[in-house]
């Protein structure tokens, strides 16, 4: 266990090193382009989501394991966060997934404009009915392309081992888009979110599917159930 957790220093030196010079690269070539070719566009981000999952395997020793994996058009994927190993994750994760992000992640220069153009959604949470009709439009026109619809119910990154209360606009996507939801629980907490990452295994359990249509109460105690599933 000591030798393993000295290891993860300079693991953790490598990892930084390789991933973050290796997203000067995406970065560029996403911003050349985004606005003259779609889908290279989008295979660079694709292309980045799998140099970190490159670079956490083989750099940091963390492999990835899917329990019951569903994916599928049309439905809100809720999902636990607790590091930027899922956030990062996916576009590779998923195919094209469309994923509300909070707004302070737009502004960061050169990426939130890549990260607009591929079909992040910004989420401000003290916007008026305006800007909530504006974001649901924006939703339902990329969900109509076909495209998964995922959302950290959280709001934010919440330490393994911890609950914390869904953020109520949850509820309110939930039942303005009237679609079901695939909760996803994630442990990549005890591995990632640290200075020093450790090796091991970060899973994804897939939740059952649970439908349109239930009162706040229900889809609120039901998707919080699910995605604290792994957090023991």
């Amino acid at each position: 266990m000591i030798l393993r957790n000295l290891l993860s220093i300079p693991r953790s030196i490598l990892f930084y090193a390789a991933f973050y010079i290796g997203s000067v690269f995406f970065v560029l070539g996403s911003l050349a382009l985004m606005s003259i070719w779609r889908e290279g566009f989008r295979a660079v981000v694709r292309g980045w989501a799998g140099w970190h999952r490159l670079c956490a395997r083989v750099l940091l020793g963390i492999r990835v394991e899917l329990e019951n994996p569903v994916f599928k058009p049309g439905v809100l994927y809720a999902i636990r966060h607790e590091a930027f190993f899922e956030a990062i994750d996916m576009p590779w994760l998923f195919r094209l997934p469309v994923v509300f992000a909070k707004a302070e992640l737009m502004s960061i220069p050169g990426w939130g404009k890549a990260g607009a153009r591929y079909g992040l959604i910004s989420v401000e949470r003290e916007a008026g009915a305006r800007a909530l009709r504006t974001m649901l439009t924006e939703a339902r026109r990329l969900i109509a392309e076909g495209r998964p619809l995922i959302i950290f119910p959280e709001g934010t990154r919440v330490p393994h081992g911890e609950r914390r209360d869904l953020q109520a606009g949850f509820a309110g996507i939930y039942k303005l888009l009237g679609l079901p939801v695939i909760p996803v629980a994630v442990d990549s907490g005890p591995l990632y979110h640290r200075t020093w990452k450790r090796s091991g295994v970060i899973r994804y359990r897939f939740a059952e599917e649970i439908p349109a249509g239930l009162p706040r109460d229900d889809i609120e105690a039901r998707v919080e159930a699910a995605i604290n599933a792994l957090n023991a």
